[in-house]
């Protein structure tokens, strides 16, 4: 890792957030594999606190894909699993069965969104909207692989 990625995964550790300079790499990296497999996706990632911190647009992305690659990176922060995790539990006689109503259309339980973690902790949350629940959710999944990579959490 060189001595900038080594900084930068410092102060995440110490603000407890991720950093738009990690969100930046983290975006570029997804989008690269998110194109390898034939996929315009809307990535979005936010801070430990569900906030927004960025959100790239792929062309020719799903319209709706931002709204929902938003949902899914506050989702992932917000109840600390994956959005694919989440998705048995909010079905009809789940444990968590009515919580994507109780939040005004915050929370979703489909694939795609996941929390980000260093030493355990979440610093974020990444949402991808663009394919099917299982694509956005395997898109995710190399995201928390290319996160660690940057992060140097391996």
């Amino acid at each position: 890792m060189d001595q900038k990625r080594l900084t930068e995964n410092i102060i995440s550790q110490i603000k407890g957030s991720i950093s738009l300079e990690t969100a930046k790499l983290l975006m570029d990296k997804v989008e690269d594999y998110a194109r390898k497999k034939g996929l315009a996706c809307v990535i979005a990632v936010d801070d430990a606190h569900g906030n927004p911190v960025a959100v790239h647009v792929m062309e020719d992305a799903f319209l709706v894909s931002y709204e929902v690659a938003t949902q899914k990176a506050y989702t992932a922060v917000a109840v600390k699993m994956s959005t694919m995790q989440l998705h048995d539990m909010v079905q009809p006689g789940g444990t968590f069965y009515g919580l994507e109503a109780m939040h005004n259309g915050k929370i979703v339980g489909f694939g795609g969104g996941v929390p980000l973690k260093i030493g355990g902790k979440i610093v974020g949350g990444l949402g991808v909207s663009g394919g099917t629940g299982e694509q956005d959710n395997d898109v995710a999944e190399y995201g928390l692989k290319a996160f660690a990579e940057i992060t140097g959490e391996q």
